[in-house]
């Protein structure tokens, strides 16, 4: 599957160990930014649109694909339809 100019990122917490709930954060060209997060009790990845005001893209880093868990990859697939 390829998603032509889809960018994952994640935010970086200085300490190399993960604390809480796994996020990612995605955008597709010059198109809005969007939240992706696990929710346990539900077993899927809940997408939500992130607000310009209440966020800093700087604050994010490139996450490698292979970082991605495959279940995320499938709903960025799903999200993104060309």
């Amino acid at each position: 599957m390829t998603m032509n100019g889809l960018r994952v990122y994640i935010k970086p917490n200085g300490t190399g160990l993960r604390s809480g709930p796994e996020v990612f954060y995605s955008r597709r060209g010059n198109g809005p930014f969007y939240r992706w997060l696990y929710e346990e009790k539900a077993a899927q990845w809940r997408v939500s649109r992130v607000i310009a005001a209440d966020f800093t893209p700087q604050s994010l880093s490139m996450a490698s694909w292979k970082a991605v868990p495959v279940a995320l990859q499938t709903r960025l697939g799903e999200h993104y339809l060309e």
